[in-house]
């Protein structure tokens, strides 16, 4: 039987409790889904993991009306949970006794992890945390509207990266992560920086020095801004392999392009899926909220 510890990757072990969940692929998916979405008097089914992922009562009553509630657990699960790991889903549906599940996805499992151990291992090297190294001259003094030229600058909990055709939703961010109870700091550009400046100097001095965090708002129109694509790879070069949770990738809203690859690797909080907007903006703000 697959063990949830190790087992053989590329040639080495691998642990499986450090491979995220996000490694299984969708035929593995779909027949985990055969096994545990049908009612079950004897086996434990979808409802039994739900309960051990951490699923409350009512979010796995609200999961029965889904076409396929585990892969809708799954996609929540990995979403929302840092012990969503291929070595926890094995742990679980060992305690849940389903050991048949366990042989039937062994070589399936194989494959998917051997793939991403590949992809991980193909990865360019990640460089140390840099520091963009520009000298701080009085022009990074008084950037915005809060800052006190003789005191200390203004600080943020998050930078908000946008394109101007998706400004509504931006409107809509600030309404529910400042003007409730969550009293975030948010650094909207339009809103809060002085103009004067020289964009591209003023942008790196707030990602770099004065925010948190940075959430990208993510659309077709993005795609096609050079100032959301610096920003974006200046953010991603402050924090190699999203280490410290720096960047928040949020998509509001259908797409019709490809998703940016740069940003695949990340979990985005997704405000698309009727059934999680209940959850949007609490889990983004608890995200904004850590140290």
């Amino acid at each position: 039987m697959l063990t949830a510890t190790t087992m053989a990757c590329a040639g080495s072990g691998v642990d499986l409790w450090s491979v995220p969940v996000t490694a299984l692929n969708v035929t593995t998916r779909r027949t985990l889904a055969l096994y545990l979405n049908p009612k079950n008097a004897v086996a434990a089914d979808w409802t039994a993991a739900a309960e051990a992922m951490g699923f409350t009562y009512l979010e796995i009553k609200n999961y029965e009306a889904v076409r396929s509630p585990t892969a809708a657990l799954l996609d929540e699960w990995q979403a929302r949970s840092r012990d969503a790991t291929v070595g926890k889903l094995l742990s679980i549906l060992g305690k849940l006794e389903r050991n048949d599940i366990l042989e039937d996805l062994r070589p399936l499992i194989d494959e998917d992890v051997r793939r991403h151990c590949e992809r991980r291992a193909d990865r360019p090297l990640q460089v140390p945390e840099v520091d963009s190294c520009v000298p701080r001259t009085p022009e990074r003094v008084g950037i915005t509207l809060e800052d006190d030229p003789n005191g200390s600058p203004e600080m943020f909990d998050a930078f908000i990266c946008y394109c101007q055709s998706d400004f509504e939703f931006v409107h809509e961010m600030i309404r529910e992560l400042e003007q409730t109870e969550y009293k975030l700091k948010l650094c909207v550009f339009d809103r809060d920086v002085l103009p004067g400046s020289c964009v591209w100097t003023i942008t790196s001095e707030l990602i770099e020095k004065r925010c948190k965090r940075m959430v990208v708002v993510i659309s077709d129109e993005y795609l096609d801004s050079d100032a959301c694509d610096f920003q974006t790879k200046f953010a991603l070069s402050l924090c190699p392999g999203a280490q410290k949770k720096r960047l928040i990738p949020v998509k509001y809203k259908l797409m019709k392009k490809p998703f940016p690859s740069i940003l695949r690797f990340l979990t985005v909080c997704d405000y698309t899926r009727p059934f999680t907007q209940a959850w949007f903006w609490g889990r983004l703000a608890k995200v904004l909220s850590l140290p």
